[in-house]
Parts: structure tokens; sequence; C-alpha cells
């Protein structure tokens, strides 16, 4: 790592809060030297109270950009010149590049999710999707794929702290996308199969499996 730093290596960082324990640096850093870029990528200890500050040194230093997460995700729009319509859409950002002195944030969960569906033949634009969850993930997903052309998207959740996120979500999408998104409550299991009956593509975008729910 250290004997490929030279005067020209540009930096990419990753503003967080706590974030010592992300393996993000490693991996990152490793791919850099694989693929021959000259970056350097570090991990920063940033939380709302030095956002702005932070977001003004990525500026000052001309840095290449910065991964943005908790529990900066929500908040860093504000200080960025720009959003790309997914993150506008999801009103989170948690990738900011830097051209030219123009910060633009972006949402990479969605676009993530598409990509992966490309890569194993899975075409599901101008088709109908079904998917359970309302967080941040789930948001992300819903918005690209009604922007990247899923002619019809059938949301389910459970009546907890998202489910006014996915009223939203609904609402958003309906307004300034072509794609038709409906919300239903998970626990209607009659709806549930009706929906997945004439779906290309159902999605398990819920907490199962991650802590606390692991079973």
């Amino acid at each position: 790592m250290a004997e490929r730093i030279t005067g020209h290596t540009e930096l990419i960082g990753l503003m967080a809060y706590p974030i010592r324990h992300s393996n993000s640096p490693a991996m990152h850093n490793e791919a850099f030297a694989y693929l021959g870029l000259d970056y350097a990528y570090l991990a920063f200890e940033v939380d709302n109270s030095t956002l702005e500050d932070a977001v003004k040194g990525l500026r000052a230093l001309k840095m290449v950009g910065s991964n943005v997460s908790m529990p900066n995700k929500t908040v860093v729009g504000q200080y960025l010149d720009k959003l790309s319509p997914a993150a506008e859409l999801c009103g989170a950002v948690n990738t900011i590049t830097n051209e030219n002195g123009v910060l633009t944030g972006h949402i990479t969960d969605g676009i993530g999710f598409m990509q992966a569906l490309q890569d194993n033949d899975i075409d599901v634009i101008g088709k109908k999707m079904t998917i359970a969850g309302a967080g941040g993930a789930a948001t992300a997903i819903e918005i690209q794929a009604a922007l990247d052309g899923v002619k019809e998207i059938s949301i389910f959740n459970i009546h907890d702290k998202f489910w006014d996120n996915a009223v939203e979500t609904v609402r958003k999408i309906n307004e300034r996308t072509d794609c038709k998104a409906t919300l239903y409550d998970l626990d209607d299991k009659e709806q549930l199969r009706k929906e997945i009956e004439d779906s290309y593509l159902l999605v398990n975008a819920t907490g199962m499996g991650m802590k606390p729910l692991e079973g």
C-alpha cells in the first residue's frame, strides 16, 4: 500500500460514525491496486456535527469523492451542488463524486441491484415486480427500478416505522416516473400471493436475516 502512494495519488474517503470497524478501505484499496488506479481510500470519523466542514474539506482538497454512511446519508445532500434523480427521490446519498469542483450526490443501492439483475440476465424492464420492504435499501431499489423503466411495482410492508416512508415512496414513483406503484400490508398474504402471480420478479428487501432478525 505505502510504496504505491506518490505525489500524484488522489484521495477518496468514507464519512461515517462510527467507522473504524469498516472493511471498505481494505476492499477499495485492494481493488484500486488490482485495477492500477492511483487512488487511496481512507475512513474518516464524521458525524452530523462535522459533516459540513468535511464536505468543504473534500472540495478544498480536490478529493475524487467519498462514500457516506450513517448518520450522514439523509443530511449530506444540503451541502452538495446537485443530486442524482434517484438520490433526490430517495432523500439519501451514499456516494459523492467530485467532477471539476462540482459535488454530486448519488445513491448506489438501487443501481447495484439493477446491475446485478442485468449481470444475471434478468430483464425486469417493462415488467412488474413485487418487493417486500420499505427501509433505506428497499426504497433505493424501488426508486431506481421505477426510473430505469420497470412498468409496475407492488410494495409490501408491515405497519412499522417505515410504513410512512413507503407511502411517500409510492407517491413519488407515481407522480415523477412512468411506473405504477401500489402499497400493500405484508400481513395480507392473499394479496401477496395475487401480486406475485403476475409479477416477473419477487424481491425480499426486508431486514429478515439481518440482526436482530437472523432467524
